[in-house]
């Protein structure tokens, strides 16, 4: 029994990595071009009107169809794709469009005077988001961003729809050809692992901004 929950758990483990993968691109690509674009929304009317349109797009169709889009409705029509660059970009843009809610949100909910203010001091458009703005904006947000974070972790199972080897994708198989309830058991623990650490890190991130901004 030690022997075959060893064996299925090396196979899980290799599934994680590329939900792991998937996970930490999406984050480092979609939230920076998330900040970008929720600054762009409210500064040019042009840009702002298309990134709206954008955000409604990809925050109103399902993701497990815009990957189907992207895998299947791409070749169609003559560019040929790869099953993980799909995944990447797929993700990124989907949750791009979710973060440049969030922080357009945060950044609204701002008193107007700090905009005001910055401009009274001198400061460029680049120095009041960068040092005024998005901190606090980001601040306010963090259980939104929190709990989207988790959501996204989760999501990455979607990706066994364009028959991409994640975890969710090889538990699956194990269960077919075992009968056994095991990797259940095993990716449960995953999923529920990284919930948890995702939470605590987005604690101490918490904790850390009120004691910079109560010091």
């Amino acid at each position: 029994m030690i022997e075959y929950l060893l064996e299925i758990s090396e196979y899980l483990a290799r599934g994680a990595l590329i939900s792991l993968s998937i996970f930490f691109v999406t984050i480092i690509l979609s939230f920076p071009i998330g900040i970008i674009l929720s600054i762009m929304m409210r500064r040019k009317k042009f840009l702002g009107k298309t990134v709206r349109i954008y955000t409604w797009f990809f925050r109103g169709t399902p993701l497990m169809l815009q990957l189907f889009l992207f895998m299947y409705g791409l070749p169609a029509v003559g560019i040929s794709v790869n099953r993980m660059v799909v995944a990447y970009v797929g993700f990124t843009i989907n949750y791009s469009a979710y973060f440049v809610e969030i922080i357009r949100a945060g950044i609204e909910s701002l008193p107007k005077d700090q905009f005001e203010s910055a401009q009274v001091m001198g400061a460029s458009s680049f120095k009041t988001y960068r040092y005024i703005i998005l901190p606090q904006a980001i601040r306010t947000q963090f259980p939104v961003i929190t709990s989207e974070i988790i959501t996204l972790i989760k999501d990455t199972a979607l990706v066994t729809v364009i028959a991409v080897s994640d975890l969710m994708r090889n538990v699956k198989e194990i269960v077919s050809r075992d009968f056994t309830i095991s990797p259940f058991i095993l990716a449960s623990a995953f999923y529920l692992i990284i919930s948890f650490l995702i939470v605590k890190i987005f604690k101490a991130l918490e904790k850390k901004y009120d004691y910079l901004e109560s010091a």
